[in-house]
């Protein structure tokens, strides 16, 4: 299959079902290892390339996009995929297929079972990281070739890799996309750089003024009825939607949140917190289904799998809030020229944030020497040269972890 290139169109809005939204979805949610960059790798993969869902440039735009949003960047590109897909069923589809193959492991990790145990282990997992090596480095490959087509697209790209490699400060990602976006702004207007998509995905304007209201509103008031009532239900809604309607820059970041929501309030012990933490690193998917370890061995009830149900909604619903509100304003203002030509310069930027995750922690903490080099060479190959699915190579790269040294 011809891998595609930016074009000024994309597939028509609800050209798919639920059910079909949610297979996807679900063999991504079992295969995306690598954390959420790696997650918008296979994302393109699976959803661009291999079924055409929609466009690069569509799909670039609405990463940028997502990017900007508190809350899991993947776990709300997968969203609004899946709003484009089958309309609010297809959301909700997409959601639970990537969302609970992670949560279920989590849930039976926190009740005892050692899923994660056993020999061989270590092995595979480090196969999984060197699949997610592969498959980023094809997606930044993909995006440089569609979005780096000019000096200055390139010039942005680099420089937003050179930052985010050398500087490691708090929300760096949003600094290095807004100084794409705004480099975009005065020097690719008119470029041909810019062509018009927009991201409409059908929300209407008051849809999206309710759903900002929700966004802030529960913001605001659950802290609020948490502080006039003894109800732990309430107290562990508020504590799961504070962290995830504060998280700019990925998954990792709600770690400090929770760890001073559930370990220094005493519903958890810090030996489990951090046990929880290791086991979420090491299955796929969304890095925030750690929220339904926490909920199920929190200390007192809610806990089980009603606490890990209730903590996996709180800790996802600002984000999926957040973007649902933003959409329909999002959609008028993408195709004024301004804004194609200040997305056109982020998306640039995306290219160079995915080539710096690609480095660090990717390649920089998986390939430790020359058969780890050699497996995610090979990977890349089949991907690029052979158009192998990504599951291929998350299957044999899992072999090659468990048979090498």
């Amino acid at each position: 299959m011809t891998e595609p290139l930016p074009d000024d169109s994309s597939t028509a809005r609800h050209g798919g079902n639920p059910g079909e939204v949610f297979a996807a979805f679900l063999k991504l949610g079992l295969t995306s290892f690598g954390g959420p960059i790696a997650h918008l790798g296979y994302f393109r993969n699976e959803l661009v390339v291999r079924r055409g869902w929609v466009t690069d440039r569509f799909y670039l735009d609405l990463v940028a996009l997502c990017q900007f949003l508190p809350g899991p960047a993947s776990s709300q590109v997968g969203f609004a995929l899946g709003l484009w897909r089958a309309g609010p069923l297809g959301a909700l589809a997409a959601w639970a297929g990537f969302t609970l193959p992670s949560a279920l492991l989590l849930v039976a990790f926190a009740g005892g079972m050692t899923v994660l145990d056993g020999p061989g282990m270590a092995g595979i997992l480090h196969g999984l990281k060197l699949a997610a090596v592969a498959v980023v480095a094809q997606a930044v490959w993909g995006m440089a070739r569609g979005f780096c087509r000019s000096f200055t697209t390139v010039l942005i790209a680099v420089a937003a890799f050179a930052l985010l490699a050398t500087v490691h400060l708090p929300l760096m990602q949003l600094v290095v996309i807004a100084g794409g976006a705004a480099a975009g702004a005065v020097l690719l207007r008119g470029s041909g750089e810019a062509g018009p998509v927009t991201l409409d995905f059908g929300i209407s304007h008051r849809t999206g003024t309710v759903a900002l209201a929700l966004f802030f509103g529960l913001l605001v008031l659950l802290p609020l009825a948490r502080s006039l009532s003894a109800d732990h239900v309430l107290a562990v809604i508020d504590a799961f939607y504070r962290a995830g309607a504060l998280v700019f820059g990925g998954g990792h970041v709600v770690l400090p949140l929770l760890e001073r929501e559930v370990v220094t309030t005493g519903w958890i012990g810090r030996e489990m917190f951090l046990a929880g933490y290791g086991a979420a690193q090491a299955v796929p998917g969304p890095l925030f289904t750690f929220a339904a370890f926490l909920g199920a061995a929190l200390h007192p009830a809610p806990n089980g799998i009603f606490g890990a149900a209730l903590a996996l909604v709180a800790i996802f619903l600002p984000g999926l809030l957040l973007l649902v509100g933003v959409l329909p304003f999002w959609a008028r203002l993408s195709g004024a020229a301004n804004v194609r030509a200040a997305l056109a310069g982020a998306n640039a930027a995306v290219v160079g944030l995915l080539a710096a995750a690609l480095y660090d922690p990717l390649i920089s903490t998986t390939v430790t020497g020359p058969a780890d080099a050699l497996v995610a060479l090979a990977g890349g190959l089949l991907l690029v040269a052979w158009k192998a699915p990504p599951l291929v190579i998350v299957l044999l790269s899992a072999a090659a972890g468990f048979l090498l040294p």
